[in-house]
């Protein structure tokens, strides 16, 4: 069943890693992909889904989510072994940016026969970085997009990749390479009808409040993400600013930080830091990964909070959230906190600091291995500089001012339903592929390039070791037998496993079959050359492995 392209549609690369929050490491892009699937299956305007997977397990489990949120729908499963089948649908959605790999498997069937578009989450780790780079390079075409998510974002691939552009120009003395994928930016979602006070919310927010013992006048202050001082967001500023808050409004003030801890030592730090710098502030810490926390504890907030300082940031999914739910945010002016927070109405952009340049030694110590990921990030991060004095004073207003906590808290509601929610979103991204689908078609009679035989990294084995051994198969190579009653020998080593694992890739026992007797119509001998005119061309390969292979079970012989 074929989608019409007007509407924009794609196959959905599906393995459960990449679209779940049940990890004990939950990260941004788990939370991400999560939504970003469950709304695909709620606002797309499709008539079918297609699950791009490597197993019918994972397709089952793409089903079942598509039927419990669209309801009696359609869906297709299309193997990772039969990647032609993506023309059915125009284009292939990758939950991450790397598209070299799949723009290989496509350049060996039809280049222009459909789309590939990938998405940005975290871009300063070696092996996205990488990834990056093979953009200028792989077979990736105009009709080819990585998505991102903010315009940080793709200010920063498009310097990543100029400056190896520049590179590859002068290391192969040719012109600057094309940066040929698209670039748009489509942020990411949220659901925000889950994040409406109801009946229901407005009991949970009492619960929770009279649990930790939160009076009705003393004001909650909410974090919610991973609670990492190197890769996330350094707890100082928010630490000093509520203290100073605290003293200064005379109201009590609780933290609540909703996340989880990547080891005990970290955690230890916390909450010596939290003693040292805020001890008029109450603090409580809780798993943030349950899901009845990570759906309850908006509504028991009356501000939040998020001082991300960190470059393995991107876009920050918790603002829309907090702004979902009506509260008032203050967050760093930081990569796509920028775009999504509006200073003034939807809550304080804080300032932040950092050096021009002058990295190199970390770049270099990361390069060569002496640092890990974690610590090249954690090492940029002690110099961004976030201004606490701004931190302070956008606190101090929010906790003094409930009317202004009311009008923020409403504006970002308005703000988040009307350019976040997902249904809006996924409307960008079927708009985008319907744009792809519509390039695609145009340069297929005048632009696209031919296919490869083989990615030329991932060679015909057989071509790339050809002087490995002795003699190779050709036209003129003999086919002799070596038994006298090659169907039953053949037979007899078939009972071992080892003799027949590669099945897959040789002619089926009725074609060996049909093979022995066309040598027996020629006295037991023939050139190979004659046994090719007897095959179609696309088994031409397909007879010259098997004829390798009966060789090697000793049923032939091959001889120049």
């Amino acid at each position: 069943m074929a989608t019409d392209p007007e509407r924009g549609n794609a196959a959905i690369l599906y393995h459960p890693e990449g679209y779940t929050t049940t990890s004990s490491k939950l990260m941004g892009r788990h939370a991400a992909g999560e939504g970003f699937l469950q709304g695909f299956f709620r606002h797309a305007e499709a008539d079918c889904f297609y699950a791009y997977a490597g197993r019918e397990e994972h397709y089952n489990e793409f089903r079942q989510n598509a039927v419990a949120l669209a309801g009696n729908c359609n869906t297709v499963w299309i193997p990772q072994s039969m990647p032609e089948r993506i023309s059915e649908v125009g284009a292939l959605y990758l939950p991450g940016p790397d598209l070299a790999p799949h723009a290989w498997v496509r350049s060996c069937r039809d280049p222009s026969s459909y789309s590939i578009t990938g998405v940005t989450h975290t871009i300063c780790s070696d092996r996205v970085m990488d990834s990056l780079g093979t953009l200028l390079v792989a077979p990736v075409e105009r009709w080819d997009a990585v998505i991102c998510t903010s315009r940080v974002v793709k200010s920063s691939i498009v310097r990543l990749l100029e400056g190896y552009g520049e590179y590859l120009a002068k290391r192969l003395q040719a012109p600057l390479p094309a940066i040929k994928p698209e670039l748009p930016i489509i942020p990411l979602g949220v659901d925000c009808n889950a994040f409406v006070m109801t009946a229901e919310t407005a009991s949970a927010r009492q619960r929770l409040r009279e649990k930790y013992g939160v009076g009705t006048d003393d004001i909650l202050v909410l974090y919610m993400g991973r609670l990492s001082y190197h890769a996330k967001a350094h707890p100082l500023p928010m630490y000093m600013g509520l203290e100073a808050a605290a003293r200064t409004s005379k109201r009590k003030i609780w933290l609540f930080q909703a996340g989880w801890f990547p080891n005990n030592y970290i955690e230890q730090e916390f909450i010596r830091a939290a003693q040292q710098l805020c001890p008029s502030v109450r603090m409580i810490i809780v798993d943030g990964r349950k899901p009845g926390i990570r759906r309850n504890i908006w509504f028991a907030a009356d501000i939040f909070i998020s001082l991300s300082d960190n470059i393995q940031e991107t876009f920050g999914i918790t603002p829309i959230e907090a702004m979902s739910a009506g509260l008032p945010v203050v967050v760093t002016d930081w990569d796509g906190y920028r775009d999504t927070v509006k200073e003034g109405e939807t809550g304080f952009l804080v300032p932040t600091t950092m050096p021009a340049e002058n990295g190199e030694e970390l770049a270099w110590r990361f390069l060569v291995g002496l640092d890990t990921y974690d610590r090249y990030i954690g090492y940029a991060s002690q110099n961004v500089a976030v201004d606490i004095n701004a931190t302070t004073q956008a606190l101090t207003t929010l906790v003094r001012d409930s009317e202004l906590r009311k009008r923020m808290g409403d504006c970002g509601r308005e703000r988040a339903r009307k350019y976040y929610d997902w249904s809006v979103i996924i409307h960008q991204y079927q708009e985008l592929w319907t744009e792809l689908t519509v390039r695609r078609k145009k340069a297929q009679d005048s632009e696209a390039s031919q296919p490869y035989r083989t990615a030329p990294l991932r060679p015909d084995p057989f071509w790339l070791f050809s002087d490995y051994p002795t003699r190779v198969i050709n036209p003129e190579t003999s086919v002799s037998f070596l038994v006298s009653d090659p169907e039953e020998t053949l037979h007899h080593l078939l009972k071992l496993n080892m003799n027949r694992y590669a099945a897959t890739f040789l002619l089926s026992s009725a074609e060996v079959a049909a093979l022995f007797k066309v040598i027996e119509a020629r006295q037991g001998i023939i050139l190979v050359n004659r046994l090719l005119e007897e095959y179609p061309l696309d088994r031409h390969s397909t007879l010259q492995r098997t004829l390798a292979w009966l060789a090697k079970l000793g049923i032939i012989k091959l001889a120049d």
